[in-house]
């Protein structure tokens, strides 16, 4: 990219996108295009349709998506298939219909079977069945990505895929039941303090085990990958290193401030046991995280004490 190219960020409110819009800019590139949802909804395909005809980016980062931890994706699994599937094929089809240099989509790391070998390499995708808790999400994402590899094969596009791992940072979604496990899990410690609790219940038994990726380190690979990646097969992007959802509940009460016991209710779902990525061709390319995971969670619950969705309830 140019520093100059005309770039469109999908998703630039949300977590992931507002970290790439950030990363563009300390970079010195200042020609970024972005819509609101109010702007442009990205599951109206004319409307993309319009968009890209009236504005024809030259490069698309794809980081829009609906998303929910698991509660969320279990309890609305059609909505989750088709707001993601939709947004995901009008925006890259419409990319492709108006001449994008290079498109990079944003999925996650559930695309990858619930049992796959740990870590999980990119070569894995499609080789046994999904976690189904988030089946839906995961199907969608996996279109996505093939239809960037198969517009790559059929018209030599250069479209080119990311699986991040957990993210977590600026800008995350701290809503009560909608929010992935680590801002639940900073709210829920930081209302219990506020409100004098002495015991905290959390899902699960606190067994599986989970990789954690601070989102302004993402957003750096993903300018990275745009620079220097081309192929078909995704880029895991993480850390290369887990820790237990007990362990990290721990961790999180001890930034937060909260004192008291920490209960686990079994009768709730676990999700996934183990979620590892193998990120040796991330680091092959040249990329490494930089955020340990206890400095990120202090820059997080800095952000959710200044963000405004944790009043919601």
């Amino acid at each position: 990219m140019e520093k100059q190219s005309k770039i469109y960020v999908a998703g630039h409110r949300g977590m992931v996108g507002s970290a790439i819009v950030r990363r563009l800019r300390s970079l010195g590139y200042d020609n970024i295009i972005t819509r609101t949802h109010a702007e442009l909804d990205l599951v109206d395909q004319n409307a993309v349709n319009a968009f890209f005809e009236a504005e024809k980016p030259e490069y698309v980062f794809l980081a829009a998506a609906k998303v929910g931890g698991i509660e969320a994706n279990s309890s609305a699994l059609a909505d989750f298939m088709y707001s993601n599937m939709m947004l995901e094929m009008n925006v890259i089809h419409a990319a492709w219909r108006n001449g994008c240099k290079k498109l990079e989509f944003l999925g996650s790391s559930c695309i990858y079977p619930r049992l796959a070998p740990q870590p999980m390499p990119e070569s894995c995708l499609l080789t046994s069945s999904l976690e189904q808790t988030n089946e839906a999400y995961a199907l969608a994402k996996i279109s996505g990505l093939k239809y960037c590899e198969y517009l790559n094969r059929q018209y030599g596009t250069d479209y080119i895929s990311v699986m991040p791992t957990n993210l977590y940072g600026p800008n995350d979604n701290y809503h009560p039941t909608h929010s992935h496990v680590l801002p639940a899990l900073i709210r829920r410690f930081h209302e219990a303090k506020e409100l004098g609790l002495t015991e905290v219940t959390c899902w699960g038994d606190g067994s599986p085990l989970r990789e954690f990726l601070y989102v302004d380190d993402l957003a750096d690979l993903c300018v990275f990958l745009m620079n220097n990646y081309s192929g078909n097969e995704t880029v895991n992007a993480g850390t290369g290193k887990e820790i237990t959802i007990r362990e990290l509940a721990e961790t999180v009460a001890k930034i937060v401030g909260f004192t008291g016991v920490i209960n686990w209710d079994s009768t709730k779902p676990n999700g996934t046991p183990r979620k590892l990525l193998d990120v040796s061709k991330a680091k092959a390319l040249g990329w490494t995280y930089r955020t340990e995971l206890a400095d990120g969670i202090r820059l997080a619950y800095e952000d959710f004490l200044s963000n405004p969705m944790r009043a919601e309830r």
